[in-house]
């Protein structure tokens, strides 16, 4: 595919040259973002719903019922079009099972018109996304990556921008990838990252000088650099965010309007939207332009996915051949707990949780006898909550669902700082660096620089809570993923004595539950705030 990529489908007719926006145009963009393979309904915790709870209309989301929820918000709109934002990979044994075979197939099947590429799609590395975008029947943007070094993922199968004509006017959708990337997936070395407002400039201009009027940035970088991007960038007719989860509008629990407006260098208003994560919502955002191709009003909503959109029959049909191999080990009870465990990113990526408290307990008492006393893991790495009663399997990988060996090794007082440093260095962004702990309490100060955050830190010594000591040598466990530097964590490829070939993450949790059921999810203080 080249930059210049026009499209023909049932309702985006393909043309061979760009034009002005016709008089008075209305486009209706049907969004999503971070689906992270919620191929299955969910239930309120984010994770896979059990037949029974989906029956009893108690659950949301999943494929068949997006289906049916876009095609029938698809014949109200005027002018519609579906992008998503990212992270269709990762997060299920869908995933696990079928490497981006299956969210593929569906997105096809869902008649998905756009797709910018997520950090979670490189999960597997380049040439899995190579492979898997064979299958892709939409254009797959990203403009901020040069690929021109890269032996596996080509322009051939990522696009700067794609021009669609929709209504009648040429529409420019430009795409962009957190440089972050780097740190938190597998791109590899030979995909070069630049940086995010740069390049989208750079691809507006290029679709200015094309004439395309209406321009349209479909994003993985989350709410606050989208506000940042519109801040800066001259062009730009709305953004199409993902990456931080975020969800807007007037319902409880959102982080700001839809759309949230700011004013580009320009004066002129742009609408940033995102419509949360693992397909609870679709984002429905409405622009109508002048004929000059000005943006005179933005509105809309995002629409909850809940029991009234049934799914689609032919889709859930599919879904169900994909799941009947992987359903039995889904279903295999590890224990119970007698509460809710919470594990949503608002607060593992923010302060102490209690999926954080699980995860890194069971860690740390799996290697406790090999002389290691702290575990520390990435807040990002937990991916849902647990609910109360049973808990099963496939809740486990929900949480889990990265196959993640645990890591032991070697650090000192010092590196482990560092460590935590790193850790809350991006709280503002909502980083999946978030250090969740155990055998190590710590104090760190919102308000004081990155880098200069941790005010006191504590090990637990047979019993005792002593001040870490920076030229001590403490043994660690961590996954592999943060051991081989992901989130950040640097100093941990310097330690010493590495073993990256521990027992997976989520059989240690499983068993840890099954050790200790029924289990009462808690938090105790280990990670405070300075006053």
């Amino acid at each position: 595919m080249s930059a210049n990529l026009f499209r023909t489908t049932a309702m985006v007719a393909a043309v061979g040259v760009a034009a002005p926006a016709m008089a008075d145009t209305t486009l209706t963009i049907l969004h999503f973002n971070d689906f992270h393979s919620r191929i299955e309904p969910i239930n309120a915790f984010d994770s896979t719903c059990s037949a029974e709870d989906d029956a009893a209309g108690e659950c949301f989301g999943g494929i068949a019922r997006m289906a049916t929820a876009l095609n029938e918000l698809r014949a109200d709109a005027v002018n519609p079009v579906v992008v998503a934002a990212g992270d269709i990979f990762q997060g299920s044994l869908m995933y696990t099972t079928f490497k981006g075979d299956v969210e593929i197939e569906m997105m096809n099947a869902i008649g998905l018109d756009v797709l910018a590429l997520g950090n979670h799609e490189f999960d597997d590395g380049p040439a899995n996304l190579h492979r898997t975008l064979q299958m892709a029947e939409f254009p797959v943007i990203s403009g901020n990556l040069d690929l021109s070094q890269s032996p596996d993922l080509t322009d051939m199968d990522v696009d700067d921008y794609v021009i669609l004509e929709i209504g009648g006017a040429q529409v420019g959708f430009i795409g962009s990838l957190t440089t972050d990337t780097v740190e938190i997936a597998s791109p590899g070395p030979n995909i070069i990252f630049q940086d995010e407002i740069d390049a989208m400039q750079g691809d507006v201009d290029d679709l200015a000088a094309q004439g395309v009027d209406i321009i349209i940035a479909v994003t993985h970088n989350g709410y606050v650099l989208d506000q940042e991007i519109a801040a800066s960038v001259t062009g730009l007719d709305a953004i199409i965010g993902g990456h931080s989860n975020t969800l807007l509008g007037q319902m409880e629990g959102a982080m700001g309007p839809y759309p949230t407006m700011v004013a580009n260098p320009d004066g002129v208003m742009v609408p940033v939207v995102q419509a949360y994560a693992y397909s609870k919502y679709v984002g429905e955002l409405v622009l109508n332009f002048d004929d000059e191709g000005n943006l005179v009003e933005a509105g809309g909503t995002p629409v909850l996915l809940d029991a009234a959109f049934a799914p689609d029959p032919d889709i859930a049909a599919r879904v169900a051949e994909f799941a009947e191999p992987i359903a039995e080990e889904m279903a295999v009870v590890v224990g119970e707990s007698t509460g809710p465990i919470e594990g949503d990113r608002s607060f593992c990526r923010a302060v102490e949780c209690e999926m954080g408290n699980l995860v890194a307990d069971a860690m740390l008492d799996r290697v406790r006898d090999q002389g290691i006393q702290i575990a520390i893991q990435n807040g990002g790495g937990l991916r849902a909550s647990i609910d109360e009663g049973e808990v099963t399997m496939g809740e486990v990988l929900t949480v889990l669902p990265f196959q993640n060996t645990l890591a032991t090794f070697q650090l000192t007082g010092e590196g482990v700082i560092e460590a935590l440093e790193n850790g809350v260095s991006q709280v503002e962004e909502g980083a999946g660096r978030f250090p969740q702990v155990a055998g190590l309490r710590f104090t760190w100060d919102p308000a004081a620089e990155p880098g200069s955050r941790i005010v006191s830190a504590e090990v637990d010594m047979d019993g005792e809570w002593t001040a870490i000591d920076p030229a001590a040598t403490y043994g660690v466990v961590s996954n592999n993923y943060m051991r081989g530097g992901g989130d950040g964590y640097a100093t941990f490829t310097q330690a010493a004595n590495a073993y990256d070939f521990g027992p997976g993450l989520e059989q240690v949790v499983a068993d840890y539950i099954s050790a200790n059921s029924p289990y009462e999810p808690y938090t105790d203080g280990r990670i405070s705030e300075a006053e």
